[in-house]
């Protein structure tokens, strides 16, 4: 096992017959070995012989452009119980993920040129880029506007309150005006938690049966409706993160017609699971947004194969036991899915359209993609995309273990990736 072995520039990578699964480039579709050295493709070719080289030969070895995950949570600062940043970067690599966005839910969260600074000098692991966001207001209280400007000017590629909507709508209007000075991202989570302060899951039959409050649709679908106004008198470009109802879809398909710069994600666990997993009062399952109803699954994964939803998610959100394996009402909401989204997405689509929404749009972050090429730098993900399985806790890397997948039966296995001329990899 080769556990963020870090490669020298001076050594070589041989990779034995992979599969290139990268619609740009020319050898998409096609079994050939790839020969990497200091951190660049030398060669492709059908048989490549190096014998200096690093040699990697896995069982039925696929390989792609490098992955991107949209809304990571680690803890590192304040919540490391949780999760730290050493650990969760290897996990993530071990996933396939060459990049990630870090949200700031953190303990303090990142509101200031120097949180950023910190997070991104903690960021040891060189197979894995950290792209932190840093939050919209100041402490994530909603009511002043953090240093927009020196953060991004330190490296946060966007602006987010983890979770939460920006309850004043002139914040957001400022906050959107503002930052098209330096083509700034705003974030904003549609929920209006005054419609249901309790809420618990889905407003729906479940949540009558057992007598929880519920959270409606209409929480997530007039803030975003409210938001999109907003972006429509303001300009510049939104994101909203994990959509959840067919409502919702719709909206955002509209705003994309009137040629409104609306960007969005949906979480693995909205597209694998309906709210019906939370018949047995299980912890795991409780996530925000809830689980909505089959109707709503079928037409978000309709929704993001069709690019009208830009990116899927793990929504990776460590929980410590304490705050999660307790009764439901007073169990957090969040679940960690980096290990499990590609055997998820791999159970749902074809491998090649797994790869696309995996690898699509990076460029809203600034990250650029490297395609399987000679001359390319090499970032790439390695995987077998066949053998079905029932996920357990034991495939779970992350500290915390509030996993919604375990029991679920996946399909296909990260080996792990090559970025920066290192390999983390799971043999």
């Amino acid at each position: 096992k080769l556990y963020l072995h870090e490669i020298d520039f001076s050594m070589s990578i041989l990779i034995k017959s992979a599969k290139i699964i990268d619609a740009s480039s020319k050898f998409n579709g096609k079994t050939k070995d790839i020969f990497i050295k200091q951190g660049i493709i030398q060669e492709i070719a059908d048989n490549i012989v190096k014998k200096s080289a690093k040699e990697i030969n896995l069982d039925n070895l696929h390989v792609s452009q490098g992955w991107l995950d949209s809304s990571v949570c680690f803890g590192e600062p304040g919540l490391e119980e949780r999760e730290t940043i050493e650990n969760g970067s290897r996990t993530a690599c071990l996933s396939g993920f060459t990049d990630i966005i870090l949200n700031s839910n953190t303990l303090p969260v990142i509101d200031s040129k120097a949180d950023v600074i910190y997070v991104k000098s903690k960021n040891n692991n060189k197979a894995l880029k950290i792209h932190p966001l840093g939050a919209l207001t100041l402490k994530s209280e909603g009511s002043e506007m953090a240093e927009l400007h020196e953060m991004f000017e330190s490296g946060a590629v966007g602006f987010y309150d983890y979770k939460m909507s920006v309850k004043n709508p002139n914040l957001l209007k400022t906050a959107l005006q503002y930052v098209q000075h330096f083509d700034g991202l705003i974030m904003t989570f549609p929920f209006e938690k005054s419609i249901c302060q309790n809420g618990q899951m889905n407003e729906g039959e479940i949540s009558t049966l057992y007598g929880l409050e519920g959270i409606p649709s209409l929480s997530e679908e007039i803030t975003l409706e409210r938001d999109l106004k907003i972006l429509e008198y303001t300009g510049g470009k939104l994101f909203i993160p994990t959509i959840s109802t067919s409502k919702s879809v719709e909206l955002i398909k509209n705003a994309k017609r009137k040629g409104l710069q609306i960007i969005t994600s949906v979480s693995i666990n909205n597209i694998f699971f309906n709210e019906k997993k939370l018949i047995n009062f299980d912890t795991r399952f409780k996530v925000l947004p809830p689980l909505r109803s089959e109707e709503d699954r079928l037409i978000l994964v309709n929704a993001l194969s069709e690019g009208i939803i830009d990116f899927c998610t793990s929504d990776h959100c460590p929980i410590d036991i304490d705050n999660k394996k307790t009764d439901f009402k007073n169990s957090l909401f969040g679940a960690t899915g980096l290990e499990s989204i590609f055997g998820a997405l791999n159970s749902l689509y074809k491998t090649e359209k797994v790869i696309e929404i995996l690898t699509r749009k990076k460029d809203l972050f600034g990250i650029k993609n490297e395609v399987i090429d000679v001359g390319s730098k090499a970032c790439i993900t390695l995987f077998n995309p066949k053998n079905k399985y029932i996920f357990t806790k034991s495939h779970v890397r992350s500290k915390s273990k509030n996993a919604s997948f375990i029991n679920s039966e996946i399909k296909g296995k990260v080996y792990g990736v090559i970025n920066n001329g290192c390999v983390v990899l799971d043999e």
